[in-house]
């Protein structure tokens, strides 16, 4: 059995997809696109496919990762281009790669994520980053499968910082919009985008006036200077397997 690793994006409205929309949507396109997926065995057998770290409902990314088990090898490029042509456009799949081995789950150590606050001035956010970054514990509360829980959203934030003005969008020129990029590590409970919007406004009263827009940029191992790096480097053969 051959394994591909397969790095995806949500974007647009597709963003608003489910896991469970994406999963379903994917399991027809692999029908459709011909690709000779392995199952498992017993009496409600299933495809191999495992995913790592998907992103919430909501938010876009250029960065999910999913692995297919195959009953057959197939080629990558040609594997990308039918999979990306039978899914929807904004699930545009970037990449293919065989597995050299390893478990994909175990090189998720961290993401990196863009959160774009319109109607939100950059020096109240800056002013609203310094107390969170200030402080080593930002106690938040979340609904989870077992109920309310409350954990810590400052420990896992590894970097956050405001985007300079020249960064912002220019949807609306007239209306300011502030710019958050940070870095978090994967930990348990999972510390996402909101959460951290959360303790800002437990330290500062940050209330953005409209929901913000949020974008996964990246994911992967983190390296010694607290960069992400490529959880597919290590199964490329030193040929990239292109993507759009």
């Amino acid at each position: 059995m051959q394994r591909v690793r397969i790095r995806y994006a949500k974007r647009g409205p597709l963003r608003f997809t489910s896991h469970r929309d994406f999963a379903r949507a994917l399991e027809r396109a692999l029908r459709r696109a011909g690709v000779p997926v392995a199952f498992s065995q017993g009496f409600t057998p299933h495809p191999k496919i495992s995913y790592a770290s998907a992103a919430p409902t909501g938010v876009a990314s250029e960065a999910e990762y999913l692995e297919v088990g195959l009953r057959e090898p197939v080629d990558a490029e040609q594997l990308r281009a039918a999979l990306d042509a039978a899914l929807s456009p904004g699930l545009d799949v970037l990449e293919v790669v065989v597995a050299a081995g390893g478990g994909l789950a175990d090189r998720i150590e961290a993401s990196r994520w863009r959160i774009e606050l319109s109607q939100v001035d950059p020096d109240t956010l800056a002013t609203a980053v310094a107390a969170f970054a200030a402080v080593e514990e930002v106690l938040v509360e979340r609904m989870t499968k077992q109920g309310r829980r409350t954990f810590d959203a400052r420990a896992a934030v590894i970097s956050i910082d405001v985007m300079p003005r020249s960064a912002t969008p220019s949807e609306d020129p007239a209306l300011p919009c502030a710019i958050l990029e940070l870095v978090v590590r994967q930990v348990t409970p999972s510390v996402r985008p909101d959460d951290v919007l959360s303790g800002l406004r437990v330290v500062a009263g940050l209330e953005p006036p409209v929901a913000p827009k949020v974008i996964r940029l990246a994911q992967g191992p983190l390296t010694a200077q607290g960069a992400i790096g490529d959880p597919l480097d290590a199964d490329r053969d030193g040929a990239t397997i292109g993507g759009r």
